[in-house]
Parts: structure tokens; sequence; C-alpha cells
């Protein structure tokens, strides 16, 4: 195989091609805010802290649903919006002043729950809060270098972090399952981040790839910006809905 990446100015790319996310839709309006969600990861690390507090002795519906809308707000719209504030990742046209006041106004909100969880059920949740908050403003920014932007940090902040706070949340303590849950969600979220590095570079980086797979059997194939990332995508994409679907599954089992 032989590849040839040229990154002079190219003609326009195709739009399909290189959309900077597979569930980024088409530029403009309210779209941008929908993609600024990024729906399926947002769902995948909300699914974390459902698994979190399944795993507890005594599943609390009453206190997971306060923590999934704290983490909704915080990471669904906070970090993303800090996300793109710093570097305009998605090429979203929302001004600067909306992202920065989405990023304010919805981190603010999961403060003050986490901060409501930490007086009426217990004070150690203000722990978490401060975690969170931290996380979310530190990784987003790339703040100290980014030295807290690494693979590392990804899984752990975006993976073992919900699971232990969901388990916390409900719980009141931390134990073995709390930690191999943890563990779990550490390792999923590092295969994220490694399958998406490359598909983040080529849709968002890369303006053209040449090149000719050649097979044994003679048979020849052009190389393209979507057959290189196709795999990952997938590889993504069902990971989103096994998640998913294990967190609705085990929520299920405990609230029946």
């Amino acid at each position: 195989m032989a590849t040839d990446l040229n990154l002079s100015p190219p003609p326009a790319p195709e739009r399909g091609h290189h959309r900077p996310a597979f569930y980024a839709l088409a530029e403009g309006g309210w779209r941008d805010y929908v993609t600024l969600l990024h729906v399926p990861y947002t769902a995948w690390h909300l699914s974390y802290v459902a698994i979190g507090a399944a795993l507890t002795p005594e599943f609390a519906l009453n206190r997971l649903l306060p923590t999934l809308a704290a983490f909704f707000l915080a990471v669904g719209i906070g970090a993303h919006a800090l996300d793109e504030l710093n570097g305009r990742p998605l090429r979203t046209g929302i001004p600067n002043p909306a992202l920065a006041g989405l990023a304010l106004v919805s981190i603010l909100g999961a403060v003050a729950i986490g901060i409501a969880g930490a007086l009426t059920v217990d004070p150690w949740i203000g722990a978490f809060v401060a975690a969170g908050a931290f996380i979310v403003v530190v990784y987003n920014l790339e703040s100290f270098g980014g030295r807290f932007h690494g693979d590392a940090w990804f899984a752990l902040s975006w993976g073992a972090f919900p699971v232990l706070t969901g388990f916390f949340a409900c719980a009141g303590t931390l134990d073995g399952a709390a930690a191999l849950g943890a563990a779990a969600a550490f390792a999923l979220s590092l295969a994220q981040r490694r399958l998406s590095t490359r598909v983040r570079d080529l849709r968002r980086r890369v303006v053209r790839v040449s090149g000719t797979l050649e097979r044994l059997d003679g048979s020849r194939e052009e190389l393209s910006p979507a057959y290189l990332i196709a795999a990952e995508e997938a590889a993504l994409r069902a990971l989103v809905a096994a998640t998913v679907a294990l967190a609705a599954a085990l929520v299920i089992m405990r609230v029946a």
C-alpha cells in the first residue's frame, strides 16, 4: 500500500467526506446547536453514570435522575461549548458569546445540582462536584499546556469518573463493584479515544488523500477519506449502541 498525504490547498473537498463528525448536521442555524451536543457521545458518557448507579447494592432512581441531569448540563452542553470555543473543531457558526454563555450557565447549573445533593444527601458529593467542574474546564480548554488532555485523562474524565459519580450518588460509598465498573468504562473510553483520533484528523485536518491498495489477487482500490475512516467509525457507532443499550438494560432491571 502506498499513500501520499498532500496538505497543499486542493480543490474544495467533498462535503460528505469532510463533515467534522459523522453526527454533524448541515451547517447553520439550529442545526449547529444540535451538532454541538455530540448526541451519540453524550449518550455514551451519560450511560456510564447510569451503569454506575445500577451497580449499587440498593438502586435509587431518585438520585440517578438529578445526577444524569447534572452530567448532561456539564458534559453534553458545558464541555462541548468550551471545546467549540477552543478552536472550533465542529466548525459551527455559533457566536463566541453564545458559546461562553452556554458553557457558563450549564456548568453553573450542574454545580448547583451537585451542591443540592451535597446538602441534602451526602457532603462528600461536593468532592465529586469540584472534581467534575475542574475536569470540564481544564480538559476542554486544554489548560496547563494540555497536561490534562491526553488519552488517559480522557478515559479517566469521561469514562471512569461518571461511573464512580453515579455509584456514589446512589450508594454514598464506593466498593469493588464501583472500581471494576470504573475500570471497564476507562477501557471503553480509551478505545473510543484511540478509534476517534485518526477519524478526527482525517475529517478535520487532512484535505487530500491519494494512493492505491493493491491486493495479492491483483485487485486495486483507490484510497479515500471515506475508506480510511469507515472501520473506525463503524466501531464507534457499535460501541455507542452497545453501551447505551447495556445502561438501559441495567436500569430497567433495577427499576423492575
